[in-house]
C-alpha cells in the first residue's frame, strides 16, 4: 500500500495496525475514535495541531523498518 498524507486513518490502520503506536507516540491519541477514521493523515493532524510532514515521515520510518 502507498500511504500519503491523503490516505485515511482508516484505510492505514487497515493495512498495518502497528502505525497506530507511531500515531499515538506522535500525540494522536484517539486513533480508534469512529470520526477519525474517515479523516485523512493530514486532516487528522490538523485537528491535533501536529506537523503533517513529521508524523507521515515517522510512519514511513516505521513501514521501512520492518
Amino acid at each position: 500500500m502507498n500511504i500519503t498524507k491523503q490516505t485515511t486513518m482508516g484505510e492505514m490502520l487497515d493495512y498495518d495496525m502497528g502505525i497506530a503506536g507511531v500515531l499515538m507516540n506522535a500525540g494522536m491519541h484517539c486513533v480508534g475514535c469512529p470520526s477519525s477514521i474517515g479523516e485523512s493523515l493530514e486532516e487528522a493532524c490538523m485537528v491535533h495541531g501536529l506537523d503533517a510532514d513529521q508524523v507521515y515521515s515517522s510512519i514511513q520510518d516505521y513501514l521501512e523498518s520492518k
